[in-house]
């Protein structure tokens, strides 16, 4: 399985927020739409940041309240690692594991496409081996 069926099946979907609004107006629109990270993006199209509910509370923990009244530029992270349709499940989980991160943004053809995240991942892999797991029993079976 793919990263384009994942989309397919999730939808293409993605909450984005301008990196001038503030971290306070991030963390709301978080919880509004139950979310765990948001991409950053000035023109819904292309990646600038991520900013996940990690990168909130480790950044109260060391700056006070005083950080929700600064943009989310200077709180998102730059370097977004990013997939495409064509990266398996495997590799995302790969991905996600060696770089301890959470939610890949898809991009195809340079736009912003949807978000894999690492539930999406698990739930996807889970129903891989399920279907394994079936097929070997009715081939046990009908043999």
């Amino acid at each position: 399985m793919n990263v384009e069926t994942i989309i397919k099946r999730k939808g293409t979907t993605v909450v984005t927020i301008r990196p001038g609004m503030t971290i306070a107006e991030a963390a709301a629109l978080l919880r509004q739409k139950e979310i765990g990270a948001i991409v950053v993006s000035d023109n819904g199209r292309e990646v600038d940041g991520i900013l996940s509910e990690r990168d909130i509370v480790h950044a109260l923990a060391d700056r006070g309240a005083a950080l929700l009244t600064l943009p989310v530029s200077a709180l998102m992270t730059r370097r977004v690692f990013t997939c495409d349709y064509h990266d398996t499940i495997a590799d995302l989980a790969r991905m996600m594991t060696d770089r301890r991160i959470r939610h890949l943004p898809v991009v195809h053809d340079g736009v912003l496409r949807g978000i894999i995240s690492i539930g999406d991942v698990v739930k996807n892999r889970l129903d891989e081996v399920e279907h394994e797991a079936s097929s070997l029993r009715d081939f046990i079976v009908n043999a």
